[in-house]
């Protein structure tokens, strides 16, 4: 898989395996890290150039951020771990400009590539949110996960780019993107042992479509069901589109939609958990999260917007 450096707008990528060697050239040292334990320990040079480390635990990123935020000090905030960490550090660079994020991604979340994120707890809607500036991508980090993990990553990775050519900000160079990311993300995982490079940059490639085009249906489900029905990120994503894409396919007959069904329910099965009764999820919890779901404005950006009926269907196909 091909390395490369790529200068979009104010934000440099840097992708492949000579990624990480190139951190002390692009950020410096004495910057603030957010990590965590596991993702600190794959890569220690990035933790011994900061001047402080701060450690992201499971939780909300608007709650994590809020009280992150009276700590973390410093221009450069640095983002070591998952789509978590990273989207809390964007969430703080948020909160109290002006800051630049550097991530530095441990799986295939393509929260490096969006300006998407919660705020931090305390600070208004209409705040300008914050992509990362500086994107380091090595695939033995981005894609080092087990493979079950690596699978439900994959899906959300998967999702992104299944997702963002349907919404009404769709563009053609988007489209092209997401079209060759669903290749690679399938091609990772034709044979027995995991392509992570190409899942590396099927992840990168996915992440910068949703950053374009927005987000609709499958994500609001994902989301939700991540708030409120206690599931972790990757697996509501893995567990929810292979049903999202059933409703998907009914609005896009023409969007090249029936081969993916397969392909994602095959992924999901390499979770180890492909039904939300297996994560212990309750029909309670399924009935708040249609309830909460059906309230998000981003429902629109899936025209017609699904309804509670719909959407409650939706979490009972995957229970």
């Amino acid at each position: 898989m091909t390395s490369f450096r790529w200068h979009d707008g104010e934000r440099l990528i840097v992708f492949g395996r000579e990624s990480l060697p190139q951190a002390g050239e692009l950020l410096g040292a004495g910057y603030a890290l957010l990590t965590t334990e596991r993702a600190a320990a794959q890569a220690p040079s990035i933790p011994d150039r900061a001047e402080t480390l701060h450690d992201v635990g499971p939780g909300r990123v608007d709650e994590l951020a809020g009280a992150l935020r009276g700590s973390v000090r410093g221009e450069l905030l640095v983002a070591l771990g998952g789509g978590r960490v990273i989207d809390v550090a964007k969430a703080l660079a948020a909160a109290d400009p002006p800051r630049r994020v550097a991530a530095i991604p441990t799986t295939l979340s393509g929260a490096e590539m969006t300006g998407i994120h919660r705020h931090a707890a305390g600070v208004i809607a209409e705040t300008p949110r914050v992509r990362p500036a500086i994107v380091l991508n090595d695939p033995a980090l981005s894609a080092s996960q087990t493979v079950p993990e690596l699978a439900a990553s994959a899906l959300n990775a998967l999702g992104h780019a299944v997702e963002g050519p349907l919404t009404p900000l769709s563009n053609p160079v988007a489209s092209l993107a997401a079209a060759e990311a669903t290749r690679l993300i399938a091609r990772g995982f034709d044979d027995a042992e995991p392509d992570r490079d190409a899942l590396a940059l099927g992840a990168l490639l996915a992440g910068y479509v949703i950053g374009s085009t927005g987000y609709g249906l499958h994500h609001v489900l994902s989301q939700t069901l991540v708030r409120f029905g206690g599931v972790g990120h990757g697996p509501a994503n893995a567990i929810m589109l292979p049903h999202s894409l059933v409703s998907l396919e009914r609005r896009f007959p023409d969007g090249g939609l029936e081969d993916l069904g397969v392909l994602a329910e095959r992924l999901c099965e390499l979770t180890g958990a492909p039904r939300l009764r297996e994560l212990g999820v309750t029909e309670e919890q399924m009935d708040r999260c249609a309830e909460e779901a059906a309230a998000r404005p981003e429902l629109h950006m899936t025209p017609p917007a699904a309804d509670r009926d719909e959407l409650r269907a939706l979490y009972e196909s995957a229970y």
